[in-house]
């Protein structure tokens, strides 16, 4: 345990605290003070009891502002986690595309049939299909 000497409204306290949180304790200490000296002119007592009121009303505001960033915040991760789910998906097909367009790479040299022309414009029209979404992708 560590002693620390505070100075709150004019008045020293001694205040003991965990080892390594003295500075801590002593930022805090320096918070009220600042907001006990806004009320100048009256007692101790009322200087603590209006910076008390102070810091709590800040605390206040603060946790209601977190409150109503909370489903934004969830609204957000939804939204990351479809886009990285859709990213992954046309990843995918992107892949499966391409090692379908190497095996035909590989194969012998089609003839040039009618239905050959075909499967080769929808492998192309699929390919641009998907390059587009992968374009898409933040």
């Amino acid at each position: 345990m560590a002693d620390v000497k505070l100075t709150i409204a004019g008045r020293p306290y001694d205040l003991h605290c965990a080892d390594g949180q003295e500075s801590h304790l002593l930022q805090l200490a320096a918070v009220v003070d600042e907001k006990a000296r806004e009320m100048p002119g009256g007692t101790e007592v009322r200087q603590l009891l209006v910076a008390a009121l102070m810091l709590a009303d800040a605390a206040q505001e603060a946790k209601g502002k977190i409150e109503r960033s909370e489903p934004q915040s969830d609204s957000l991760r939804a939204a990351v986690a479809l886009a990285e789910s859709r990213e992954a998906a046309a990843r995918d097909e992107l892949g499966a595309a391409l090692k379908e367009l190497e095996t035909m790479r590989r194969a012998p040299a089609p003839s040039f049939s009618p239905s050959n022309n075909r499967a080769l414009l929808q492998i192309a029209e699929r390919i641009e299909t998907l390059a587009a979404k992968v374009e898409q992708l933040p």
